[in-house]
């Protein structure tokens, strides 16, 4: 059976459920997110431009490329599209600190993404999806249209979001306790989700397994360098430098799974390649961070490579 072919399909109750989950995931992560994150941004936006012109631009451009030139079916291709246009994934700024990089830069540079993102992501899927030779039929079959996934996202997304800064930044000891448990009361119903979609599809998941990994790793692998190539071009220092690499690399793919299932009909490719990216980017990400962090020890006697561990922007009142 072709990939492509496979539909992962919901009941009009349980796609509910699913848009309650996905809102629960952005609501985690706001009640997470400090007014301060947003105040480094506006004292030092260098780092903040160049972190998101590397992702709404020069990622998605990058992906649409790769979808190109590797063995990828019309939607995994558009899986990858998808992923692209996600917005960063906190765990980026555990990988950040785990390599010594510039915390406070990853959580303001995460907490104003997603702020970008609720607009940006439906608009750059479906741009880069209408433009694809393969994929765009796709887009078609399922009827995408952006500004109704524009207000679908802002709804399910956005508002969250916005509940989340506001309860953090007027009810912050509540928003402390209760932060944790919707982070992982979202993230597990997110995994039930994932294992239903993948018990019911299991032959031809493994089918193709072999090809998703290899178009991950390599996709993801860009990401990355990406991230970091950027920051060099923008004359970031090397702490800046790590965060920018796992800022621009890890993506929020578990929303994009989520969104597969609630804007795409549970595309089959799309969803492998979703599902696959958000577990593979957590393994490279933590290989490359103590990577890092080893060789900057060795050199430096300290993870982060300097006397004080901090930077300008972290040291900033």
């Amino acid at each position: 059976m072709n990939v492509d072919d496979v539909v992962l399909s919901f009941t009009p109750g349980t796609l509910t459920i699913l848009n309650i989950v996905l809102g629960l995931i952005m609501l985690g992560i706001a009640l997470d997110t400090a007014p301060s994150d947003f105040r480094v941004v506006a004292r030092h936006p260098k780092p903040f431009i160049i972190a998101i012109l590397a992702q709404l631009l020069l990622l998605p451009v990058v992906t649409f490329l790769l979808t190109l030139v590797l063995p990828v079916t019309p939607s995994m291709a558009l899986g990858m599209i998808l992923v692209a246009c996600c917005p960063p994934g906190n765990i980026s700024q555990v990988l950040t600190h785990r390599s010594g990089g510039n915390v406070a830069l990853s959580v303001s540079m995460t907490a104003v993404g997603n702020l970008v993102y609720i607009v940006a992501m439906p608009l750059s899927i479906a741009f880069w999806g209408s433009l694809h030779p393969t994929a765009r039929d796709l887009l078609r079959e399922v009827a995408l249209d952006p500004w109704k996934m524009l207000l679908e996202i802002f709804l399910i997304v956005g508002l969250p979001f916005a509940v989340g800064l506001l309860l953090r930044a007027k009810l912050p000891t509540f928003a402390a306790r209760v932060q944790p448990f919707v982070k992982w009361f979202s993230l597990l119903a997110l995994v039930g989700f994932i294992i239903g979609a993948l018990v019911g599809n299991w032959a031809v998941f493994i089918s193709v397994l072999g090809i998703v990994v290899l178009v991950v790793t390599v996709h993801d692998a860009t990401a990355l360098a990406l991230g970091y190539g950027t920051a060099v071009l923008g004359g970031l220092g090397t702490r800046e430098r790590k965060a920018m690499t796992f800022e621009v690399g890890i993506r929020n793919a578990g929303l994009g799974l989520g969104l597969v299932f609630a804007f795409f009909g549970g595309l089959g490719g799309m969803a492998i390649v979703a599902g696959w990216w958000g577990i593979w980017d957590i393994v490279a990400g933590l290989v490359l961070a103590g990577l890092w962090a080893r060789h900057t020890r060795r050199r430096t006697g300290n993870a982060t490579g300097d006397s004080t561990g901090k930077t300008a922007v972290e040291a900033a009142p």
